[in-house]
């Protein structure tokens, strides 16, 4: 049956993609794969915009052992879980301590982001590191590895790179294990802009490659989120030995992934929020060494998540979790501060499109009929 989107007349799919059999959990062989994954709000507490989070524990654990039935690992509190928008430290070092526990019972595996949010205001360099150890000593205690991410507060208070140099250095000493680090551009945030000291992002390179020259003990990878492909694979070629590169590049991950003569990322994506089951099987194709079968699955999502991740980008969130609810993982569409109002119906039409043109959604028909609900609540009905 027609559905009438805001883009013209559309045929619905009646059914989904088929992917065989689920694969219980089994680990992915020849990359390692994260989900950054979304958090589901609690539509029924009484929260205001700029008051806490209300998060529905139940569901939001539920789509975490979604994506580790799947083999992918998961980024936990990362800018997917809407850190910075909508979803503060409290309600952040609480989601790390739930999902870290709930890893350990089913066997997945778990990183999670350690920033600085709890800073609300100007900082010095030493309330910046005191602020990074308190999420640092949270992360490592819940048993989780640490992804370092880009601080808001360190770019607003560095005043070239040897303030970036010396917070890393300082922070590398600190963790216990191995960490992630996290450059990610002012697409994403544009409170980032210049971060490593600097516009110009030959510089900032540099000083990132040095950081990590400088501790290639403590960095298992790093994480580019740069959506600049030439730039990732420059870094991941400059790269020590046993670091890895996880890209985070949402437009040119297939490519990425399926590496070239000289290496490969592996992968640390947003996009795979909402693509899980099928990235996983894809990359469980590239298992096997068939890279152009890993490309034909994985290239056509390419559209989606271009229309997902487009400026302005940080509001991509708004479609992941549309998809979720589309999808059945949670019964709603409302998010931690609101921001399912930060995309138009127009927008989140095309999403619902494409989606279903790949074959994403297991019940065609619940997302069918969902979407038909919010063109109605919008007016948007023909």
């Amino acid at each position: 049956m027609t559905i009438h989107l805001p883009q013209g007349p559309y045929e619905p799919r009646t059914t989904p993609l088929d992917l065989g059999p689920a694969p219980d959990g089994a680990a992915l062989a020849s990359r390692t794969v994260f989900s950054a994954a979304h958090v589901v709000a609690d539509p029924y507490a009484d929260a205001g915009p700029d008051g806490p989070a209300a998060v529905d524990w139940d569901a939001t654990l539920a789509f975490r052992r979604h994506l580790w039935s799947h083999g992918l690992g998961v980024a936990e509190a990362m800018d997917t879980a809407q850190r910075g928008m909508g979803l503060d430290w409290a309600g952040a070092a609480e989601l790390i301590r739930r999902s870290a526990a709930e890893a350990k019972a089913v066997g997945g595996r778990i990183a999670c982001g350690v920033g600085t949010d709890q800073l609300t205001g100007p900082a010095t360099l030493a309330e910046v590191r005191a602020a990074y150890e308190e999420q640092l000593a949270v992360v490592e205690e819940s048993g989780a590895q640490a992804i370092l991410m880009a601080s808001r507060a360190l770019a607003a208070t560095a005043t070239g790179p040897e303030d970036y140099l010396e917070t890393y250095a300082h922070l590398l000493r600190q963790a216990a294990e191995p960490v992630v680090l996290h450059w990610l551009g002012p697409m994403f945030d544009p409170a980032l802009d210049g971060y490593w000291g600097s516009a110009d992002l030959d510089a900032a390179t540099d000083t990132f490659l040095k950081v990590i020259a400088e501790h290639p003990d403590k960095v298992d990878g790093i994480k580019m989120s740069l959506l600049d492909a030439g730039r990732e694979i420059d870094v991941r070629r400059r790269l020590p030995g046993g670091v890895r590169c996880y890209t985070g590049d949402d437009f040119h991950y297939p490519e990425l992934i399926a590496g070239d003569e000289r290496g490969f990322s592996h992968a640390l994506l947003g996009i795979f929020d909402p693509l899980g089951p099928l990235a996983a099987h894809a990359v469980r194709v590239l298992d096997t060494g068939d890279t152009e079968g890993f490309r034909a699955l994985l290239d056509p999502t390419v559209e989606l998540s271009r229309h997902l991740f487009q400026a302005p980008t940080r509001y991509y969130k708004t479609g992941v979790v549309l998809l979720a609810w589309l999808a059945g993982h949670q019964d709603h569409f409302t998010m931690v501060g609101g921001l399912q109002s930060a995309r138009s119906l127009p927008h989140l039409a095309k999403a619902y499109e494409l989606a279903d043109l790949l074959g994403l959604f297991p019940d065609p028909e619940l997302a069918e009929s969902r979407m038909r609900a919010l063109l109605a609540v919008h007016g948007g009905t023909r």
